[in-house]
């Protein structure tokens, strides 16, 4: 069974994105931390995507290797978020490309039926699509970049849930402007 990992850069108060989908607050990272995202996503065999992430991912890093004055790293994302299989979940839009496929039914069935699968772990990003699969008790791991910065509303990275989810610590991490990174495992 694949592991699925749900991971973001979130305030501290919760939100991976303030009011209007604005995501300025977390500005560029540093370089540490860049570093340590593109290790985590070297890491994963397919990367599933709700469509707002998609949108703002499938922008950028198409091309992010090209752009002046990409670094090193921003180069070899570029050309891993090219490479690593994709699975886009959307009612609304009607292709994707870069290496995706467009998943237009039932999220939670196809989620399950990738985890019963072999292989590397999957990450899962976009808040709507990893709160079903959240409720659904899907996730194993949560991974939170935490920013410090209070934006008093906006997209949560928690979705109400209908009981308790007990999770063990698997690893603290703290990096230049403050930011931590906590990884914790779902105890089943």
């Amino acid at each position: 069974m694949r592991k699925l990992i749900y991971g973001m850069n979130l305030t501290l108060d919760g939100y991976v994105a303030a009011a209007g989908d604005d995501i300025e607050w977390s500005g560029p990272p540093s370089p540490e931390l860049f570093q340590w995202w593109l290790d985590h996503e070297q890491a994963s065999g397919l990367s599933l995507y709700g469509r707002k992430l998609w949108e703002t991912m499938s922008s950028y890093w198409p091309t992010g290797d090209q752009q002046p004055g990409a670094t090193p790293a921003e180069i070899e994302f570029a050309r891993n978020w090219r490479d690593t299989p994709k699975v886009v979940f959307s009612s609304t839009i009607d292709k994707v490309g870069w290496n995706a496929r467009l998943v237009t039914g039932d999220a939670i069935a196809e989620i399950t039926r990738l985890k019963d699968g072999d292989g590397a772990p999957m990450t899962i990003g976009g808040a709507t699509l990893a709160a079903a699969a959240m409720r659904a008790g899907l996730i194993d791991e949560y991974v939170i970049a935490a920013h410090p910065v209070l934006v008093g509303g906006g997209t949560p990275f928690f979705t109400a849930l209908d009981g308790w989810v007990n999770l063990s610590l698997l690893e603290t991490r703290t990096f230049p402007g403050g930011v931590v990174v906590t990884r914790y495992e779902t105890k089943r």
